[in-house]
């Protein structure tokens, strides 16, 4: 721990001495989707560094452009703030409505969901892995006046990090491309838990020099891999929660088995171009009428592997090199025409096609039901979308119908903003979809003969009422009201083996979120707070009832605004209540209602620090976790993680 300590403070301080060689920024931006403790300002030039060859120009920080697959721009932020600091983890992401396993890259468990939904086609499954996966909308674009580098690392547990590189240049001003991988490896604190994942990523956006053609295309290549013990077994939970001095060693605990591995891996090429029959006339015009072309090719798997049987699944076919493989491929295609004009707005018609095969390489007869190895076919959609401002209200509208194929689907999605002003918006949304559960509910075979069906399950139909306010100084709250019907889950089927089941009756789920930053001085309270209730007859959807996360810190500027650090601790909390247990074979969480988890706090101490464009995080993790019980789990049998001490950092580079 000392040298931890000691490292980050030297590592601090190197960067302060190397700041006074360079010209310091005036002031830092930050990007529209964070809000900070610190003054910004938009148009500032980036430093302009000394090299032997004379004074090297850097472009404006809003000249580093980052762009969304939904064409929403934003910017380079090289700021320190409250919301860098919760999303400074594998994910990259906050995780504020999920809690993790003992080790990082593992599973994670859902303590909120949102089911406002735009999609069509049901997908692989295997939802507990799928939260490290990189989706359509994880990958971005880039336009940047000069070479820009991102470099991002993490310690791991007991041994390993998580480290992320990014490289991006623009060869001209119409062609840019990116490089990106991030790797990941840390062997956790119990026996057969490590986690292992690797991430590559290349993006590129073209236009022509009249901008009437532009695309954008990625190719994404994915492995994550995942040693599965099964948790502790259930006589180890009492020795577990007892804090004997001999079991704080989690190497030493009984697990239900060492012998697992599950792998998700994927490959995916994404193409969106465009071509403009009307063109705009310049960026303030809204006129044109363009074509546009999706298509989208990707293949992925589910693996689950046992060197021999465990009665944890219980029987088998075979006694040992186990092995279930579930393969999903699908090429899909959506041809739009988008119109707009300022007195109608942006409308849009789109056709899509899906192809689609999932499945294994064989058929399995079991108890006299023939389970087949394969759902493949074609889906035909068609779709459309609207977007207006009138006067001061912004106007969008959003639905999509299967109309050939064998899965029926549907959704429509209509929101309605207004701006009272700067700082004032309100927004009122409605959202009713219609599709297939995930594949694995509807074909699953394995090596074991509880894991062996074929369904015939309706489409899961959800509706969804939201409204939002949004304000930095009144608050940001989001309520959303949601009904759910043939809602489909897994369960325990008393024969040892989880199996999918289909709910018969209407869930009704309210959600209510507030999140708030109250500032006094140098000091600041950041709070999230959410209430659920859920009415549900059958008990097969769980939530905790409340969850909670604030943050008392103290930020400052020293070293005449060479370091900005902020510094203090941050409490979760979520209310007791069946929390959903994990099946590794599956890698899926499933309902149980025998065991309550929850009503336990967790306390983290942080010190952050900003050194020109380098972040530096530095955290006790879970810092209660030897003196308020021994009751911390992320699942049934699965026990949360202890008090650890990381450390990490972030660094933008500037060529």
């Amino acid at each position: 721990m000392k040298r931890i300590i000691l490292s980050f403070f030297l590592l601090c301080f190197s960067f302060i001495a190397s700041s006074q060689t360079f010209q310091k920024p005036s002031k830092d931006v930050r990007n529209s989707s964070d809000s900070g403790s610190q003054t910004d300002l938009r148009n500032r030039s980036l430093d302009s560094t000394s090299t032997k060859a004379g004074t090297q120009k850097v472009g404006k920080i809003d000249q580093y452009l980052i762009i969304s697959h939904a064409n929403d721009t934003t910017f380079v932020d090289t700021t320190l703030n409250i919301r860098k600091d919760y999303k400074f983890n594998y994910r990259r992401k906050d995780n504020f409505n999920y809690i993790s396993s003992s080790n990082m890259g593992q599973s994670y468990n859902t303590l909120s969901y949102n089911f406002k939904s735009e999609r069509l086609m049901p997908d692989l499954g295997a939802r507990a892995k799928m939260l490290n996966y990189k989706e359509i909308e994880d990958v971005y674009y880039y336009h940047v006046p000069t070479p820009f580098t991102e470099l991002f690392y993490k310690t791991g547990f007991e041994q390993g990090q998580v480290a992320n590189g990014l490289f991006t240049v623009n060869t001209s001003e119409e062609f840019n491309f990116s490089i990106g991988y991030q790797g990941l490896r840390s062997l956790g604190n119990y026996q057969n838990f490590i986690a292992s994942s690797g991430h590559f990523t290349f993006s590129t956006n073209y236009k022509t020099k009249n901008g009437r053609y532009v695309a954008k295309a990625h190719f994404v290549a994915q492995n994550i891999n995942n040693e599965e013990n099964g948790g502790l077994t259930d006589d180890e939970v009492a020795y577990f929660e007892s804090g004997d001095p001999e079991f704080l060693d989690r190497g030493v605990f009984d697990l239900n088995f060492q012998d697992a591995d599950n792998t998700l891996k994927g490959k995916r090429f994404h193409l969106d171009h465009r071509y403009y029959i009307v063109k705009p006339k310049d960026s303030t015009s809204s006129h044109n009428l363009n074509l546009t072309h999706l298509m989208t090719f990707e293949d992925k798997y589910f693996q689950f592997n046992q060197s021999s049987r465990n009665t944890y699944f219980g029987s088998s076919f075979k006694t040992s090199n186990l092995s279930d493989r579930a393969t999903i491929e699908n090429f899909h295609n959506q041809v739009q025409l988008n119109y707009a004009n300022r007195i109608l707005g942006h409308l849009q018609f789109n056709t899509s096609w899906d192809n689609y095969n999932y499945g294994y390489d064989q058929i399995v007869i079991l108890g006299g039901q023939r389970i087949v190895n394969r759902l493949k076919g074609n889906i035909i959609a068609v779709g459309g979308k609207y977007y207006n401002r009138i006067g001061d209200f912004d106007i969008t509208g959003d639905a999509g119908l299967n109309v050939s194929g064998d899965f029926s689907g549907n959704y429509i999605t209509g929101t309605a903003a207004y701006a009272f002003n700067d700082d004032l918006r309100v927004s009122a949304s409605i959202n009713h979809n219609a599709k297939q559960p995930n594949y694995n509910f509807l074909l699953f075979q394995s090596d074991y003969l509880n894991y062996n069906w074929q369904t015939n399950f309706s489409s899961e139909k959800t509706q969804q009422l939201s409204f939002k306010i949004a304000s930095n100084k009144i608050a940001n709250i989001d309520v959303d009201y949601s009904t759910i019907s043939d809602y489909a889950y897994f369960k325990k089927d008393g024969n040892g083996g989880v199996k999918p089941f289909q709910n018969s009756a209407t869930i009704t789920y309210l959600r209510v979120k507030l999140d708030k930053e109250i500032k006094f001085g140098h000091f600041a309270l950041a709070n999230t707070i959410m209430y659920q209730n859920v009415q549900d007859e059958n008990a097969v959807f769980n939530v905790p009832e409340f969850i909670t996360r604030n943050t008392l810190y103290y930020s400052n500027e020293f070293f005449k605004k060479a370091l900005y650090l902020q510094t203090g601790f941050t409490f979760n909390y979520f209310s007791e209540y069946n929390m959903n247990a994990y099946d590794p074979l599956l890698g899926e969480f499933y309902v149980q209602n025998d065991t309550k988890i929850g009503n336990f706090p967790r306390l983290d101490f942080f010190i952050d620090a900003k050194i020109q464009t380098a972040r530096i995080y530095f955290m006790c993790e879970h810092l209660n976790s030897s003196f308020t019980g021994y009751k911390f789990y992320s699942a049934p049998n699965y026990p949360y993680r202890d008090f650890a001490i990381r450390f990490g950092v972030e660094w933008n580079f500037f060529l």
